[in-house]
C-alpha cells in the first residue's frame, strides 16, 4: 500500500524523524483555515500518489491567504498522471539552503534490502541515477544487523553529505530505518531532505509503501487505505479474500497459482495480438486473478463474481490444474457461481481444466451444458478463444 505524503510523513514524526507534518484540507475553504492556522507562508500541495507533482502545476507557495484560495482552487480536481487530486497538504514553507536525498527499498534483484543517498537533491532520483550514478550511493544493508549508528555513518559518507549536516543525517538514517522495519515498509523515502538557513535538517517531502503481506501486525495500518480512491473490484476482493489486480483489458483471467496465472496472462496477451480493437489497441488481460493452491469451490464462485461483474470484461479464461483443487471441485464452483449471478452472468466462459481429477470437471461442465461455457484442451486454445470471444463482443458494442 502507498501513502499519501502526509501520512508518510506522520509516520516519520512517530519514529522521531523531524519532518513538516502539516494539515490535510479538502475543500478551498479548509485551505484558508488550515493556512491562518499555521501562518503564511504555506505550501499547498496536491496529495496523490504519484510522483511529478510540481511539475503538473500541483505544487506551489503561498505568501498570502488570497494566494492560498487561488492555489487550492486550482490544484483541487487537478489530474496528475491520471491520478485526480481530492485533498492538499497544507505545510509550513521552509527556506531551504540545501537539498538532499535519502531512501530504503527493498531490493528483490540481490535480495536484500538497500540505502540509497545522496547530498545532491534538487532533481529527480531516476534523472540522477542514469545521467550520474556515481553521485548516488547504494549502500546494501543487512537484514540481521540493520542500520545502527555506524551503519548510519557509513551512508552518510557514501552519499558525501556535508560534514555540518553529517550527525544530523546520521540520527535520521537510524530513525527511517525503524520506520522501513517496525512499519514493515518496503520503501521509505525522503526527497528532499533538506536543510535550512538555519542549518536544521528536515523531511520536507516523503514517500512510503508498506507491505501488504504484513497487514495482521499492523491493524492501524487500516486505516491509512484510501477506500475511496482504490478501484471499487479490488476492494470487494479483497474483502472476499482474494488475490486480484485489475488490468486494463478485455479478457478476465482466473487460475490456480501466482505462476500459472503469470503465464496465462502472457499467453491471452500474445493471443490478443491477432484481434485489432482499432487505434493500434489489441485484445489484452483485463485482471490477475489467483484462487490458490488449495482454493475451494466457494472461492472460484466468489472469483467469478468479481469478474463477471466488471464492465471491461468481455470474456473470461478460466484456467486451472487440479492440484490441491481438484478439477470437480472447481467445476463445481463455475457452476454454483452461474447459478448464483443468473442473468448477470451474460459474458462467454473459456475453461481449460487439467490434473486432478480431470475428467470429471470436465464431465460437470458437460452435463450443465451451460450456454457461456465452452471448454478448452489446451492453454493456448483457450487463450485464442477467449481473445476472439472478447474481440467479438466489442467490435459487437461499437468499440
Amino acid at each position: 500500500m502507498d501513502l499519501y505524503e502526509y501520512q508518510a510523513k506522520e509516520l516519520f514524526a512517530a519514529h522521531g524523524v523531524p519532518a513538516q507534518v502539516g494539515t490535510v484540507a479538502v475543500t478551498v475553504e479548509e485551505a484558508i483555515e488550515a493556512a491562518e492556522e499555521i501562518g503564511v507562508p504555506v505550501m499547498v500541495k496536491s496529495q496523490v500518489k504519484v510522483g511529478g507533482r510540481g511539475k503538473a502545476g500541483g505544487v506551489k507557495f503561498a505568501t498570502t491567504l488570497d494566494d492560498v484560495r487561488k492555489h487550492a482552487g486550482n490544484i483541487l480536481g487537478l489530474d496528475i498522471k491520471g491520478h485526480v487530486t481530492r485533498q492538499l497538504l497544507i505545510a509550513q514553507a521552509s527556506d531551504i539552503a540545501e537539498e538532499y536525498y535519502v531512501s530504503y527499498l527493498l531490493d528483490r534483484a540481490n535480495r536484500t534490502f538497500l540505502a540509497m543517498a545522496t547530498h545532491e537533491g534538487g532533481m529527480e532520483i531516476e534523472q540522477l541515477a542514469v545521467e550520474r550514478p556515481d553521485a548516488l550511493a547504494k549502500i546494501p544493508v543487512n537484514a540481521l544487523t540493520g542500520v545502527d549508528a555506524a551503519k548510519a555513518a557509513e551512508i552518510a559518507d557514501a552519499g558525501k553529505f556535508p560534514a555540518e549536516v553529517r550527525d544530523q543525517v546520521i540520527d535520521i538514517l537510524q530513525h527511517l530505518w525503524e520506520v522501513f522495519v517496525e512499519e514493515d515498509a518496503t520503501l521509505v523515502e525522503v526527497n528532499p531532505l533538506v536543510k535550512t538557513p538555519q542549518g536544521k535538517v528536515l523531511a520536507v517531502d516523503g514517500k512510503v509503501s508498506l507491505d501488504d503481506n504484513a497487514d495482521f501486525r499492523h491493524p492501524d495500518h487500516a486505516a491509512l487505505a484510501d477506500i475511496a480512491s482504490e478501484n471499487a473490484l479490488e476492494v470487494k476482493a479483497k474483502e472476499k479474500g482474494l488475490n486480484y489486480v485489475k488490468l486494463d483489458g478485455q479478457v478476465g483471467v482466473i487460475g490456480n497459482g501466482a505462476g500459472l496465472v503469470m503465464s496465462t496472462l502472457d499467453v491471452v496477451a500474445y493471443a490478443g495480438e491477432a484481434y485489432s480493437l482499432g487505434d493500434g489497441h489489441r485484445v489484452s488481460p483485463a485482471n490477475f486473478l489467483d484462487i490458490g493452491g488449495g482454493a475451494s469451490a466457494e472461492v472460484m464462485a466468489n472469483g467469478l463474481d468479481i469478474i463477471l461483474t466488471d464492465p471491461d470484461v468481455k470474456s473470461v479464461f478460466v484456467n486451472v490444474f487440479g492440484g490441491i483443487t481438484s478439477c470437480d471441485a472447481v467445476a463445481n464452483g463455475i457452476v454454483g457461481a452461474l447459478e448464483m449471478l443468473g442473468d448477470e452472468a451474460s459474458k462467454p466462459l473459456v475453461v481449460r481444466l487439467d490434473g486432478n481429477n480431470v475428467e470429471e470437471g470436465r464431465r460437470i461442465l458437460l452435463a450443465a451444458a451451460h450456454p457461456l461455457v465452452t471448454l478448452a484442451e489446451t492453454m493456448d486454445e483457450g487463450a485464442d478463444k477467449a481473445a476472439q470471444l472478447a474481440a467479438a463482443a466489442l467490435k459487437g458494442t461499437g468499440v
